[in-house]
């Protein structure tokens, strides 16, 4: 298998989304490409930025933020299995709080369970951000206000 058409794969799958170093050499390496060729390719993509971890952890947590807000443990996690370094993803997350983030999340919601009695609301609220990543006690600073505003 050659150079090129191994590179032509390679940007057949970059223009469905952006993707990591990781996830091309897994994507490559599938496909059957042997370890040289595999470098080249990544050389290549990396020459032309058509892969860039860093912008690709940037406009990950950006669009999860905006459309399926999680916990930071949650994205760093979610990062990880795409293989981006820890440091990498701990810099981009500084501007972020577990708190924030979590009442993003509930937002949506929040109006549809408001019917509900409390301890049901309570639930719902506690097990939505929980299935989130957040930590208890987040979920419990952002029950109580919830409870304050309704």
């Amino acid at each position: 298998m050659t150079c090129e058409k191994a590179y032509n794969q390679a940007l057949g799958y970059l223009s469905r989304s952006p993707k990591t170093i990781l996830q091309m050499k897994q994507y490559l390496t599938g496909k059957g490409y042997d370890q040289a060729i595999i470098e080249q390719v990544i050389g290549r993509l990396l020459s032309y930025s058509f892969l860039d971890d860093d912008a690709f952890t940037r406009q990950f947590i950006d669009s999860r933020v905006r459309s399926k807000p999680k916990s930071i443990f949650a994205l760093k996690y979610e990062l990880k299995q795409k293989g981006i370094p820890a440091e990498l993803a701990q810099k981009h997350l500084l501007s972020y709080n577990d708190e924030d983030l979590a009442l993003k999340a509930i937002q949506p919601k929040i109006k549809s369970w408001r019917q509900l009695e409390e301890s049901a609301r309570k639930k719902k609220v506690m097990n939505y951000l929980r299935y989130r990543g957040f930590d208890y006690s987040v979920c419990q600073v952002i029950w109580e206000r919830v409870l304050m505003e309704s």
